[in-house]
């Protein structure tokens, strides 16, 4: 695609959601979705949104106590698809990243060590029969990665795409600021130490972003045409509500 648009990401004001942000078209990125309230859940529906694809491991997708209590009701109507991005017990994957991924420095390599999962969300994405919302545990790394991807196969500009993480990276530190962080290095930083860091993986991210061609990668990591084309649709349609579905709950899991 030769074009270059510019689309900024909007916050989107889903009642619990964390880190909520309108990509493009009609997907949308957020934090773990066990932070929506009840009303949450019914607004996200209001806006169209039908597929809620998990990037989370299975091992992370536990309730906890502080969550609210959400009737079946609320989710009933969504496609709930587990789509982990990646295998915490790669012993690479240990060695590059950590716990988990937490910089755009990785992100290349993230491709390189998984790319038949990733390459599984945006099959999940272009099925999709209308609004999707991706999420993994904070909203940040790994839906940044498919939302950067998303967004460099729509042919938005990279400025906008940096505008992306970073609003990404403050939303959930915003979040750390009265809630714990789950690892002990990544809590609320003061604003002279999130700029500094900011500064060091926006660098990261615009070199990555510089060799990034998401559709060659998709197409070489088995997605047709049609599916590329489809997803391309996806991100410029217009974000608006479509007729109900049955009420039937459906989650199933892609795995590779």
């Amino acid at each position: 695609m030769d074009r270059m648009v510019s689309v900024a990401q909007s916050e989107v004001r889903w009642d619990g959601a964390v880190n909520a942000w309108h990509i493009a078209g009609s997907v949308y990125r957020m934090g773990r979705r066990e932070w929506l309230t009840e009303v949450g859940w019914r607004q996200m529906y209001d806006d169209g949104v039908r597929t809620v694809i998990d990037l989370r491991t299975l091992r992370e997708q536990q309730p906890r106590d502080t969550d609210p209590q959400v009737s079946t009701e609320a989710t009933s109507r969504f496609d709930i698809v587990h789509c982990p991005t990646e295998d915490p017990d790669s012993e690479e994957f240990t060695e590059l990243f950590g716990p988990y991924l937490k910089d755009p420095a990785h992100y290349a390599d993230y491709l390189r060590l998984f790319p038949d999962k990733l390459a599984a969300v945006f099959q999940a994405i272009a099925m999709a029969p209308a609004g999707v919302v991706i999420h993994c545990a904070a909203g940040r790394d790994r839906s940044g990665i498919i939302a950067v991807m998303l967004q460099n196969l729509a042919g938005i500009d990279d400025q906008e795409i940096v505008r992306g993480y970073q609003q990404g990276m403050r939303g959930i530190n915003e979040r750390h600021r009265n809630h714990p962080a789950p690892h002990a290095h990544d809590g609320f930083l003061e604003d002279d130490a999130l700029e500094r860091m900011l500064a060091s993986r926006t660098s990261s991210l615009l070199e990555f972003v510089g060799s990034l061609d998401a559709a060659a990668f998709l197409a070489e990591n088995s997605l047709s045409a049609e599916q590329i084309a489809a997803l391309r649709a996806k991100l410029s349609a217009p974000a608006v509500p479509v007729a109900p579905k049955p009420a039937a709950r459906r989650r199933r899991t892609l795995r590779n």
